[in-house]
């Protein structure tokens, strides 16, 4: 352990904490997001930032859009990018360089702007088309009987721990060819990614955090050497067979392989938690009971609602006009996904859980533009084939207390989620 770096860093972090909590109590909503008591009602600042003006020009320097319409143009329009047009990270890090605070996780594409996000998109794009996701159904299916038949057994369980974690975990394990995913380790990372991902709150965080990418790193770095030394064949093997061909650097193909590692059971597993106490909450999980085929349209709603990632961030790369004000280029503009998905100007009754909801596919929870979650099919999937076998195999599903949940300002998803199959359970 380097103590000088945690010095340096212990001091830069209280001075970032402190600074943001002493705007949170000035009433800035954006900083309010990030700090309790506040942030237990994220729905109340979204609104607030919804209906004042926009883009909102947070202290902390940031600028924040919050409509349907102002989101949806700042993900697609292609005058923004991730990076700032040095390929740096706005008021912190140099191309080239990460800062452990600002920027504690290897984001690979999602952290890249063209060209180079384009050329290691295209290397993976395949995998995740709607046909090959569609092929895995029955893979899916599989996986999520056996974990349901094992939770239903206990009669009480934990959703996260022994469905909604280990079920993504089985299927990206499978999509990328990682042999003896152990869902518990995996959770574990997860957790630590998650956490640092809604922001570094303290050394011990930073620390679980590095150590959680390092040992993933590892573990990619091995598995891809593994695949070199076979002589991988990129045209029919799994994804990190694609990526142990290609030519690219090393740094690049794990950074790569870990990314699509976390992103596919992280934000599914929030995906799958989120729908269930929503349904559970607002008495319709007897309607998905009595009629399974509207899943879909559970997990939509679901993505509206309460999505497990609630914004997304741009960088404009030339001077631009937003909704009339001015924004600098290299600025940073949040584009507030879960408050986008309750405008009502889109949707009626927008605090209102309905799956029946025929504009819930209007979401942006997969983003938008360059950077539209490659994912996508493969989350809905999930999660649909999750509330189908729930339903059929727990139709009297209920909540225990207990409940633990990760609200950030980038995350919102249950970290704990005990259920009961039966009212006596």
């Amino acid at each position: 352990m380097d103590l000088r770096r945690d010095v340096l860093l212990g001091g830069r972090l209280a001075m970032i904490r402190g600074g943001g909590r002493v705007l949170a109590w000035s009433g800035d909503p954006l900083l309010r997001l990030m700090y309790r008591p506040w942030s237990d009602r994220p729905d109340l600042l979204h609104r607030r930032l919804r209906d004042g003006p926009q883009p909102f020009a947070s202290r902390s320097g940031v600028f924040v859009v919050a409509t349907a319409q102002l989101c949806r143009e700042v993900v697609r329009d292609r005058r923004y990018g991730v990076r700032t047009r040095v390929g740096g990270t706005p008021g912190g890090a140099v191309a080239g360089e990460r800062d452990p605070l600002l920027e504690p996780v290897d984001l690979s594409i999602l952290g890249l702007d063209p060209p180079d996000h384009t050329r290691l998109r295209r290397l993976v794009a395949p995998a995740f088309t709607p046909a090959r996701i569609a092929a895995r159904e029955d893979l899916v299916r599989t996986a999520a009987e056996r974990l349901v038949d094992a939770a239903v057994a206990k009669q009480r369980f934990d959703l996260v721990a022994d469905i909604a974690v280990p079920l993504p975990v089985a299927v990206i394990a499978d999509v990328l060819g990682v042999p003896d995913a152990d869902a518990a380790t995996f959770a574990h990372w997860g957790q630590a990614v998650g956490a640092g991902l809604g922001g570094v709150r303290s050394l011990r965080a930073l620390h679980r955090l590095e150590r959680a990418t390092g040992e993933l790193r590892g573990l990619m770095s091995d598995l891809l050497a593994q695949r070199r030394r076979g002589r991988p064949d990129e045209a029919g093997g799994d994804l990190l067979d694609a990526l142990a061909a290609a030519e690219i650097d090393d740094d690049e193909a794990v950074g790569l392989a870990v990314l699509l590692l976390l992103a596919g059971f992280e934000t599914t597993s929030g995906l799958i938690g989120n729908a269930v106490v929503a349904l559970l909450g607002s008495d319709t999980w007897p309607t998905l009971v009595d009629d399974p085929s509207t899943a879909a349209g559970v997990v939509e709603e679901t993505l509206r609602f309460d999505p497990p990632v609630q914004f997304t961030a741009r960088v404009p790369h030339e001077d631009v006009d937003l909704a009339g004000t001015p924004v600098p280029a290299d600025s940073t503009v949040l584009a507030l996904l879960g408050a986008a998905g309750r405008d009502p100007t889109v949707h009626t009754d927008p605090d209102v859980f309905d799956p029946s909801r025929t504009t819930a596919d209007e979401h942006l929870a997969f983003s938008g533009g360059a950077h539209y979650c490659l994912g996508a099919p493969l989350a809905r999937l999930e999660a649909r084939v999750a509330l189908e076998v729930l339903t059929d195999r727990a139709p009297a599903l209920h909540r225990l207390p207990g409940a633990e949940r990760r609200r950030s300002l980038l995350l919102s998803e249950y970290t704990r989620l005990p259920l009961a199959t039966t009212a006596g359970a």
